[in-house]
């Protein structure tokens, strides 16, 4: 399949991507990840390993969208909603179900 990751063509296979990964330890996944064979990567990682790039040069979600469309299954961190910052003690009366004044 040919994708496109940081302007850069490239001709990636579903066996391409598993033989290069092969050999590659898993780093600790904190966000986005990418299940190749039975093993967790992170996104960024696969990335780096699969076009020989530097993780700056390309995003998460061009190498997501490549490894989705290769069949790999992907995981995605969801958004974190956005909260109101209120003090502490604010917060702590409003969780134990007083009214807030």
């Amino acid at each position: 399949m040919r994708c496109v990751i940081a302007r850069f063509p490239f001709e990636l296979t579903k066996a391409g991507v598993l033989e290069s990964m092969k050999d590659v330890t898993p780093e600790p996944v904190t966000g986005d990840s990418v299940l190749i064979g039975r093993r967790r990567y992170p996104v960024m990682q696969v990335g780096q390993v699969v076009t020989r790039q530097d993780r700056r040069d390309f995003s998460s979600g061009e190498v997501l969208r490549a490894m989705a469309q290769l069949g790999f299954t992907c995981r995605t961190v969801p958004k974190a909603a956005t909260a109101r910052i209120v003090d502490p003690l604010r917060q702590a009366s409003a969780m134990l179900g007083a009214p807030m004044s």
